[in-house]
């Protein structure tokens, strides 16, 4: 049984890569920041729902409070 479970596993996050790669995620003049870091881990995760419709987005601002002066 958790032979099956991990090769479903593994199979949803490759369909996953395969969506990513093909979103053009890993190229070479993409900017690195924690929005594309995001985007990137969260389709993979998404694995088969992106061929569904799913299109996920990681929105990555934070507001930190400022020391006082």
């Amino acid at each position: 049984m958790k032979t099956i479970i991990g090769l479903v596993v593994l199979v949803w996050l490759a369909i996953g890569v395969l969506a990513a790669v093909q979103r053009g995620y890993f190229g070479d003049d993409r900017d690195v920041s924690c929005k594309s870091t995001g985007d990137t881990a969260l389709t993979i995760v998404a694995g088969p729902l992106n061929y569904f419709g799913a299109n996920p987005k990681v929105d990555c601002e934070v507001n930190v409070p400022q020391p006082s002066k």
